[in-house]
């Protein structure tokens, strides 16, 4: 598509030390998994076809709840415990004792399947074998969460459970009456409030649908096109560079979903050309990091967490995208104030990227990677479920990569013939009554089998040297399938540990006492809740990744905010945004780890440098939960508000993180003194979370501001007239 990287910035090329470090931080998000070779890793590989295709025909036809949630846990057990190893000193062989979990976990699946309605019933009073097999299959789960996560996760999880069994033994008030193995094992393994409950619900249908899509789209080529697309697109301005990192970050959402692999992908391209402009190196991994951060709250995947929003509060995902929409526009404004003042306040120099091709030529060739994104959104407005919605745009995307010889995932002419076909089959559904017609029931039978087919024969040629001489292109099929589905493993296993700590809050009531206890430590106090509620998921993003930190805040500490009037979807929302923040935090500060180790930074100062760069944002989720126009962010309507009242909050919003940007960077209109810093700082808490300021001075002067939003715009006015206008300060002033 363009010229390589390398040859452009070959003087500021980044070391193989660097790539191999980041690509480790990678491994840390995603697991450090076996690459088996020989007969075992082409039988691994087909099993992972079979999953993604497995889940590809579930999303067009209806499998039963129970039975799709129960084979999807099936093939994650079976698939970690072969990919993933019990200790980095066996990785790249498989063991017995990877091979025996793994049957294991199979066998129990089909134990429940076997015993059907019977033994569902039997949730409260299990018998032996039900409690044998359940706790043999809750110690699988926890130990495929070790393997793909690491310890935390599953340390949690035991700790969960622990509390449901000392109840009366706890202080109160934590205290409950306890319950037995028996009782708790058969809530968590045989009802589908526990390890099969809400989360695996969601990691068998949507997380895995858009990994697949995003895998589809990655092989094909959108990663790097997007990445080119966005660096021809900005131009060759000073701040070009770091445009680039913000615009590319947004669109690498979809085929990336992950922060940190965002941030590598990002960073390998975008360094050299951010060294050269004279971005410094750790201020340079902090806007890496930031950027893959955007990867995961960015529309119209967003991330894991937000399918787990639409499930908890029962509404569409379509919703949650609608929610999303201004709190991500927001968040990229915040990076973008914060690229132009660094380009100011380092004196960017232009830098030319060498390309073959013009934005124009390059968007004629490879546009078409735009349209599945869009794709999605328009499905789901036109009345398809998410699951559908997200099938359409895989097969649109596998179809349309055979537009270039270069991006095509298997024979040209029959993916053509496959795009043509799905075209006519969206459209031949969107006419009223043709589903219930006998050519609709033909249609909908036998297209997405034909869709299937197609794939499998592609797909599993590409295991063999024989497919792969026939149909060169098949390989890059048989990767993407593949990694459809070694890519949801581990939020697949997190979801599986995360179901057994939410069993134990539904069974045991923690979330009401938990709630309580936040309400009453913040003296019923909303604010205060909120500040608790945000240090209690920030705390725990700490320790787990960031699905386990939703699932878990948002039955324990969501209740909190709702109890004190909070919407439900702006409580969730609030705990999303938090949870995601836990990205750029220590100890798990995984992408400004990876940036560091693109960029030579300092670790610490990078992580640093991106809560400089993500933190202003992050006072968002406060406008909110706190202002009452300030769920007209998440696009609703505030109470006896109109469009006006969404557009008011938005643009106060937004001139509050401007002002904050500029106190951050210690640059405006030119460098800032002490004082200005404070005053801008000052200004952005007014338009962006006066209630703080609100409480401090209520406690000073016993009065609150009258009008902090016009009081603020006049601060951060005044503030920008003085700077142009008025003297220069001296060096030891600035």
């Amino acid at each position: 598509m363009t010229a390589d990287p390398k040859s452009a910035v070959a003087d500021d090329s980044i070391s193989a030390e660097g790539l191999r470090k980041a690509e480790e931080y990678v491994q840390q998000e995603e697991g450090a998994g076996n690459r088996l070779t020989g007969w075992v890793g082409t039988a691994v590989i087909a099993i992972a076809i079979t999953m993604t295709l497995f889940h590809l025909y579930a999303a067009y036809d209806i499998v039963p709840t129970q039975p799709l949630r129960y084979i999807h846990v099936a093939f994650v057990l079976l698939l970690s415990f072969m990919l993933f190893p019990m200790a980095d000193r066996f990785r790249n062989r498989l063991q017995w004792f990877d091979i025996i979990p793994a049957l294991a976990g199979i066998v129990i699946i089909l134990y429940a399947l076997w015993g059907g309605e019977d033994f569902t019933d039997r949730a409260t009073v299990p018998d032996r074998m039900d409690v044998i097999m359940g706790g043999i299959f809750i110690l699988l789960v926890l130990e495929a969460a070790r393997r793909t996560t690491g310890p935390i996760m599953p340390i949690v999880a035991i700790l969960f459970i622990a509390y449901a069994m000392l109840g009366p033994h706890l202080p109160p008030p934590w205290t409950h009456r306890g319950f037995d193995i028996a009782r708790l094992v058969g809530h968590l393994f045989i009802t589908l409030e526990g390890i099969f409950g809400v989360a695996v619900d969601v990691s068998a249908s949507l997380i895995i649908m858009f990994t697949i899509y995003g895998a589809i789209l990655q092989h094909s080529g959108a990663g790097k096109f997007f990445i080119d697309f966005s660096l021809g697109v900005m131009g060759n301005k000073p701040s070009s560079a770091g445009r680039a990192v913000v615009a590319s970050s947004f669109l690498l959402g979809g085929p990336s979903g992950s922060g940190v692999a965002t941030t590598v992908m990002i960073g390998t391209v975008a360094w050299p050309m951010l060294k050269k402009a004279g971005f410094e190196k750790n201020a340079a991994g902090g806007l890496l990091a930031a950027g893959g951060l955007g990867a995961i709250i960015s529309p119209p995947v967003l991330g894991a967490a937000a399918f787990l929003i639409a499930e908890f509060l029962k509404i569409g995902y379509l919703d949650v995208i609608w929610m999303a929409i201004i709190p991500t526009c927001l968040y990229y404004l915040s990076l973008l104030f914060m690229v132009e003042l660094d380009a100011l306040r380092f004196g960017a120099r232009e830098v030319a990227f060498n390309q073959e091709m013009t934005v124009w030529q390059m968007t004629k060739r490879y546009g078409f990677h735009f349209v599945s994104l869009v794709g999605v959104v328009i499905f789901m407005v036109i009345g398809f479920s998410p699951m559908l919605s997200v099938f359409y745009a895989t097969v649109l995307a596998f179809g349309m990569s055979a537009l270039t010889p270069e991006t095509s995932l298997g024979p040209q002419r029959v993916l053509l013939a496959l795009l043509g076909a799905a075209i006519v089959a969206v459209v031949l559904e969107m006419i009223p009554n043709f589903s219930s017609s006998a050519i609709g029931g033909l249609v909908q039978a036998w297209f997405p089998m034909i869709i299937l087919i197609v794939m499998a024969v592609v797909a599993f040629s590409g295991l063999t040297e024989r497919g792969q001489k026939a149909m060169p292109s098949a390989k890059k099929l048989t990767s993407a399938l593949a990694d459809g589905s070694i890519g949801v493993l581990s939020a697949a296993t997190t979801c599986a540990a995360a179901g057994i700590i939410v069993g134990v809050v539904t069974l045991t009531g923690l979330g009401l006492k938990f709630s309580s206890i936040v309400i009453d430590m913040a003296g019923g106090s909303l604010l205060m809740t909120a500040i608790y509620t945000s240090l209690v998921v920030w705390i725990i993003g700490l320790a787990v990744p960031v699905t386990a930190s939703y699932i878990i805040c948002a039955v324990i500490a969501a209740p909190a905010l709702t109890k004190l009037g909070v919407p439900d979807y702006a409580a969730h929302m609030f705990i999303f945004y938090y949870a995601v923040l836990s990205e750029v935090s220590p100890p798990t500060a995984l992408s400004p780890f990876a940036a560091a180790a693109i960029t030579g930074g300092d670790p610490y100062k990078t992580t640093l440098q991106a809560w400089k760069y993500t933190l202003p944002a992050f006072l968002v989720p406060f406008v909110f939960v706190l202002d009452p126009l300030g769920i007209g962010l998440l696009l609703k309507m505030p109470k006896d508000g109109t469009v006006w009242s969404i557009v008011w909050i938005t643009f106060v919003t937004a001139a509050g993180l401007g002002a904050l940007s500029a106190a951050a960077q210690n640059w405006a209109l030119r460098a800032t003194t002490v004082v200005e810093r404070i005053l801008f700082t000052i200004c952005g808490l007014l338009l962006v979370f006066p209630s703080l300021l609100e409480a401090g001075i209520e406690k000073v002067i016993g009065a609150d501001i009258p009008h902090p939003a016009p009081f603020g715009l006049a601060l951060g006015a005044a503030l920008l007239l003085w700077q142009w206008k008025g003297p220069r300060p001296s060096a030891a002033l600035a």
